[in-house]
């Protein structure tokens, strides 16, 4: 009975971590991605250069874009390049706006992406593009030589 019982628990606990490997793999490319909190401490608001911001960072797809603002004054607007570069908020591409002043998106395409704030707040700097790319390939590990192998 009791060799059983073992077998039994053994068999349970490579059930358990075979689970958890399959969770771990999934949940692999969820590590990698970063949440950027557009404006750092900031946030998305007036009388910010959001493109010294973004200049040093690298965004890669997966990652996402956390916009904190006052939500009873501005809004958070995907447009094109032109309307970026006029602050033209009439023909935007996507209403990022929830109503919360804490919206997140997704940046699941490698493009450029361009963000403003209607309401006239663009031309007192609220404005952001960013270049979204893949994530590089990991780098390749060298195989090791007889005489480093030897001296372990």
């Amino acid at each position: 009975m009791e060799v059983v019982r073992r077998r039994s628990g053994s068999g349970c606990l490579s059930v358990v971590v075979a689970i958890m490997c399959a969770f771990v793999v999934v949940m692999v490319p969820g590590v990698l991605a970063t949440r950027w909190t557009v404006g750092g401490n900031m946030g998305w608001s007036t009388n910010f250069n959001y493109t010294v911001w973004a200049q040093d960072k690298h965004f890669y797809n997966g990652d996402w874009l956390f916009f904190v603002y006052d939500r009873n004054q501005m809004n958070v607007l995907e447009v094109n390049k032109t309307d970026y570069e006029s602050c033209n908020s009439d023909n935007f591409l996507h209403n990022w706006t929830t109503g919360a002043g804490r919206d997140v998106v997704p940046l699941n395409v490698t493009r450029n992406y361009y963000f403003i704030s209607g309401k006239g707040f663009c031309y007192g700097g609220m404005k952001l593009a960013i270049h979204v790319e893949n994530l590089p390939p990991p780098p390749t590990s060298t195989p090791l030589d007889e005489k480093s192998s030897s001296l372990l």
